[in-house]
């Protein structure tokens, strides 16, 4: 499947990993990657609070390179998935907003029809490649890994615009943690927010909430999470140390990229995967792994 390529900000700044673990596990899962030039970032709803103009030609300048090379746009993230999902809503349910849009566009040589589907690697392998065959290109199987999805909100809702899972009951991350090989686990704030929206804001809230979040999974007995959003990452993995001060709880909990967990069972080379990045360590979910 060829695929206009849309890794966002984060998977090439604080979390470049994912964009490499994502480059790894493309050719083997038949993913072609066609690079947009230009797309500039979605303004992970930041912008789109303050100038809904500004966001929405950002997110359809991107749309209309998309558009241009006749393939689906695949993000790496759940917030850019929802603010060009949503921005892709307004747009093509509004034609005199299109055209507001399509007048700032038009300098720069694009125009936006409404075209484009919207996806994430997540539903790319579910829908066009399928858990069968998933299954069938596993080569070191998640045995005894028990793995805890982490959706974060932007994956999920709302509904009516992304429509990729049910919002209160979401499967499709287990169900590809399940065709690796590994067990799931089940836990309430897997559904829940990471906190990342309002760290800056305040601080003690937002890192509660990611803390919360990890020790149900600990509870629920998870040896590691997983997330499609590198946001939720950066929350949960990148605070993990930070979050203690405020919960007085450690966790030692590895959290991973989905690319990553899938590139590990496809016999992909934990460094190849960037797992020596992350700033939890990921040994104990190697070793369970690889043997």
């Amino acid at each position: 499947m060829k695929v206009a390529y849309f890794p966002g900000c984060v998977a090439r700044g604080n979390c470049p990993e994912l964009n490499q673990a994502t480059r790894e596990i493309a050719p083997l899962l038949g993913i072609e990657l066609v690079e947009l030039e230009g797309a500039p970032c979605t303004g992970a709803g930041v912008i789109g609070q303050q100038n809904p103009l500004l966001a929405d030609t950002y997110n359809a300048k991107t749309l209309a390179l998309a558009e241009a090379e006749g393939v689906p746009l695949m993000t790496l993230c759940s917030t850019c998935i929802g603010c060009l999902r949503k921005s892709n809503y307004k747009l093509t349910h509004d034609e005199d907003w299109l055209s507001q849009v399509n007048k700032h566009l038009k300098p720069g040589g694009l125009e936006y029809h409404g075209g484009v589907d919207i996806t994430h690697i997540l539903f790319v392998i579910l829908n066009e490649l399928g858990v069968d065959n998933l299954k069938g290109m596993v080569k070191r199987p998640l045995s005894g890994l028990r793995v805890a999805p982490f959706y974060g909100c932007y994956m999920l809702r709302p509904q009516e615009i992304m429509g990729l899972d049910d919002p209160e009951h979401p499967d499709s991350l287990q169900r590809v943690i399940t065709a690796l090989g590994g067990e799931p686990v089940e836990y309430a704030h897997m559904t829940r927010c990471c906190g990342f929206p309002i760290t800056l804001e305040n601080e003690e809230a937002s890192f509660k909430m990611a803390g919360a979040a990890l020790g149900d999974a600990k509870d629920h007995g998870a040896d590691c999470l997983v997330t499609p959003c590198p946001l939720c990452h950066m929350s949960l993995d990148m605070q993990q140390s930070r979050i203690t001060k405020y919960t007085q709880r450690t966790y030692n909990m590895p959290v991973l990229h989905l690319p990553q967990l899938v590139g590990l069972a496809l016999g992909v080379e934990p460094l190849k995967l960037g797992l020596q990045k992350h700033f939890v360590d990921t040994d104990l979910v190697t070793s369970t792994v690889v043997h």
